[in-house]
């Protein structure tokens, strides 16, 4: 499990409360500056938190609802070995599977849950 946080890159933060309160067992794993666009004022440093976690029915609740609600700003849901990430968002998903059969034998047979978009993303 790892949830993310995010702030301006010159202001060093600690995790939000908010965060903290969903996922307190998260331990910052690495961040990550965003600092591409020319403008400062859109420079982002990313905080990642993870923990790892037997999976039981509905532990992941009240981060999904949250992802749902924005409220969070993400969630990754993975393996041990980050070879299949199931990463939600407020409208959406998206799954990353190491291989392209993987990834096919999912979009079958889930198809009705893919995008009306004409590339199905």
């Amino acid at each position: 499990m790892v949830t993310t946080d995010w702030a301006d890159p010159s202001e060093p933060t600690d995790w939000s409360a908010h965060r903290a309160a969903l996922h307190p067992e998260g331990t910052l794993w690495t961040t990550l500056d965003d600092t591409d666009d020319p403008d400062p004022a859109f420079h982002t440093r990313w905080y990642f938190y993870a923990d790892r976690r037997p999976w039981q029915r509905g532990c992941l609740d009240p981060l999904l609802r949250a992802v749902a609600d924005d409220t969070l700003p993400g969630i990754f849901v993975t393996d041990t070995e980050l070879t299949h990430i199931h990463h939600p968002y407020d409208g959406g998903a998206d799954v990353i599977l190491p291989t392209p059969e993987e990834r096919d034998r999912l979009r079958n047979r889930h198809s009705a849950w893919l995008s009306t978009h004409p590339s199905g993303y």
